[in-house]
């Protein structure tokens, strides 16, 4: 099993724009995926269970992975939050950086 964390620095939270995107890229991958924010586990897959998560600007979420394929998604999961999370810009250390 992997585990990571993630705090995140989008102003709008997890709305349904990223978390239907981190359920597509968790949804590539054969492992189980969960996501753990304010005392609740949601499965990462699911748009709706990540969203009731309730995870605002400064929620760390808490990632565990595990099966057959836990290192790829581990890294791919990693490199989303770092780099995919906002639509409308880049986070590269902790910054936003709008296009």
């Amino acid at each position: 099993m992997k585990e990571f964390t993630y705090t995140v620095v989008d102003k709008d939270g997890m709305h349904a724009r990223p978390a239907g995107r981190l359920a597509m890229c968790a949804k590539q991958y054969a492992s189980n995926i969960s996501v753990k924010a304010n005392g609740k586990t949601a499965d990462a897959k699911r748009v709706i269970a990540l969203m009731m998560l309730g995870a605002v600007c400064g929620t760390t979420l808490t990632f565990s992975i595990n099966g057959e394929d836990e290192e790829r998604a581990t890294l791919e999961l990693e490199n989303f939050c770092r780099t995919q999370w906002n639509i409308g810009g880049v986070v590269l250390n902790d910054e936003t950086i709008e296009n």
